[in-house]
């Protein structure tokens, strides 16, 4: 038999034992009513009924027979509910209920199968589709799966006692490693202990102008993290290269002026200093994407993996301004920035990692302390992350290349700005830049 002939998946027993069960008890409303719609019904008369029952609901009105037959008469779909002898027939359908909730999960799980059957026929009718591009296509297919997944996910009431044990437990923990992080540090010391780390699941933008040295910031605690720690961490980015960020990286852990590497004019002594930090970074677990104009359904795709294949616990994102999404001539830019804002707080959410985000700040931010209403893009940005950070700081001029502004070479005060901190105190993090390494340290370190 041809599948384009099968029924659809249903149960019709199901969905009757489901409005008899309401019908016998009222109070059974509540439970299925946060389980199942009208809509997850195959029959369209047991989906009248479930309206019917559902407007009686929100009129605060107790549902019996009579207020039902009453209710469909009004609303004019008593005929459409297959007429009062089958409204009827409903409460002679189950004994007692106490089941209610197992007949709405049944209901529900065949309403699920019916509507991936008809998401997997228009995919079909797409990939046959030669106008359409295949990466609309594919962008397409994962948001419609997607909603089923969200549509899905029920709301649990947690009952006080089990919160709280599952609580005090953690405080324990927290007591018995004391100064311990929660999450995973970033190598500065006072912005630890105002954060107590990256925390999983949460989203951190670091927002600043250009050439201020958010790159450099991020580098500095990926080579804490991964180097120094050995904590696996990913890093997207959409800006450099994969050969010029590692030799940032060696820049900062061989303390070796990067303009020498660009320029090659080195020493002996950088040669083996060079050595040993490539030494120190080859096993290293850091995973880096180089890929510009980076579409938001890849980084998706290739974080997914990241975690899966090398079990990478926090990722970075080198900037927010460079991703792109598939239908991007549709949208406005703050729509588009406000999409993927939402979609990057979504992925730290169901990695359960922390994702960190690199941002710019509007120009009028220049010579000026940030705030978070500079961030550029989307006050999206500003709502969806868990924590955001400025980076501040002098800018100290020396000569113009190609349009950017270059440092002084030397050691520069910074300051981290946490302007908002969802689950912790705000407030400022002095640092030091060591603009000849592109290095970011902690302000208590002996100067170089």
């Amino acid at each position: 038999m041809d599948l384009k002939d099968k029924v659809p998946p249903h149960n019709l027993e199901a969905e009757q034992a489901v409005l008899g069960a309401v019908l016998l008890n009222w109070k059974a409303m509540d439970d299925v009513s946060s389980i199942i719609s009208s809509e997850d019904f195959y029959s369209s008369q047991n989906a009248e009924i479930f309206k019917a029952l559902k407007s009686l609901s929100l009129a605060s009105v107790q549902g019996d027979l009579l207020t039902l037959i009453d209710e469909l008469t009004k609303t004019g779909s008593l005929e459409k509910a297959g007429g009062i002898s089958y409204v009827s027939s409903l409460c002679d359908v189950v004994p007692t209920s106490a089941n209610a909730e197992n007949y709405a999960n049944i209901v529900h799980e065949l309403s699920i199968r019916r509507t991936l059957i008809r998401i997997s026929q228009e995919i079909k009718a797409d990939s046959f589709d030669d106008t359409k591009e295949c990466r609309k296509v594919l962008e397409t297919a994962e948001q419609k799966i997607f909603n089923i997944t969200d549509s899905n996910q029920t709301t649990q009431v947690k009952v006080m006692k089990d919160v709280v044990f599952k609580t005090v437990s953690i405080i324990q923990t927290h007591y018995k490693n004391k100064n311990a992080l929660s999450g995973i540090p970033s190598g500065f010391t006072q912005l630890d202990t105002m954060t107590n780390g990256f925390q999983d699941g949460e989203m951190t933008i670091i927002g600043a102008r250009p050439s201020m040295g958010k790159t450099a910031l991020a580098l500095s605690m990926m080579q804490h993290i991964a180097v120094e720690k050995n904590i696996p961490c990913g890093f997207f980015s959409l800006e450099m290269s994969s050969e010029q960020i590692c030799q940032r990286l060696l820049s900062q852990v061989a303390r070796v002026p990067s303009q020498k590497l660009r320029s090659g004019m080195l020493q002996l002594s950088d040669f083996q200093k060079l050595n040993d930090a490539a030494g120190n970074t080859y096993n290293a677990p850091l995973y880096i994407v180089d890929t510009p104009n980076m579409k938001l359904l890849d980084l998706r795709a290739m974080a997914r993996r990241m975690v899966m294949n090398h079990g990478v616990k926090i990722i970075f994102i080198d900037y927010i301004g460079l991703i792109s999404l598939e239908n991007d001539g549709k949208q406005q830019m703050w729509e588009q920035q406000s999409f993927i804002s939402k979609s990057l707080k979504s992925l730290a959410r169901e990695l359960s990692i922390p994702v960190v985000v690199l941002c710019q700040v509007a120009r009028d931010a220049e010579g000026n302390e940030p705030n978070l209403a500079q961030l550029r893009g989307s006050g999206s940005i500003e709502q969806d992350a868990d924590m955001v950070m400025f980076i501040h700081g002098e800018r100290k001029k020396t000569a113009q290349t190609e349009g950017e502004e270059t440092e002084n070479t030397g050691v520069l005060d910074r300051k981290l700005v946490v302007a908002k901190q969802r689950n912790g105190p705000i407030g400022d993090v002095e640092v030091l830049f060591i603009s000849s390494y592109t290095k970011f340290e902690n302000k208590s370190r002996e100067r170089e």
